[in-house]
């Protein structure tokens, strides 16, 4: 089960944040729908396919693999109309590893940090470059902006 709450970001205050070198990402959707998605990934050297399914609040089922990347790369060749790339940077913060994710292309400038919790009110450090918490807007789960 994924448990998973997202935050825009301050872009200023992330520019003054010490982080570690981001790695960089491609994802596309094989199967995209609200009941489930099927999503394909290079990350850095790795490739990796997930099967997720509907989401419920902030919770969802979630299933992921690791794939060679040659066949990660193929995939979204073959089988992929659209794709994002974005940078990905982990920062943990107290007990927690935050997600920042830098768009390319069509979402130039978006920036979104993401943290995954055992429970949806599991307490948690917020750092200030978090800013607006957009959980539950569907306008920002990555498998609607490859639609945009």
């Amino acid at each position: 089960m994924e448990i998973e709450r997202k935050f825009l970001v301050d872009k200023v205050l992330w520019a003054l944040q010490a982080k570690p070198e981001g790695q960089k990402i491609k994802q596309a959707y094989l199967v995209n729908s609200p009941e489930k998605t099927i999503r394909v990934r290079t990350k850095g050297t790795k490739g990796f396919l997930t099967i997720k399914g509907p989401t419920v609040g902030i919770s969802r089922a979630e299933y992921e693999y690791e794939i060679p990347i040659h066949e990660a790369e193929e995939l979204i060749q073959q089988f992929a109309v659209k794709y994002i790339e974005k940078t990905r940077y982990e920062i943990n913060v107290g007990k927690h590893v935050w997600e920042v994710d830098e768009f390319y292309g069509k979402h130039a400038g978006l920036m979104l940090a993401e943290i995954e919790l055992t429970a949806e009110d599991e307490l948690f450090e917020r750092p200030e470059w978090v800013t607006i918490e957009v959980s539950e807007d569907v306008n920002y789960f990555n498998s609607n902006l490859i639609q945009r």
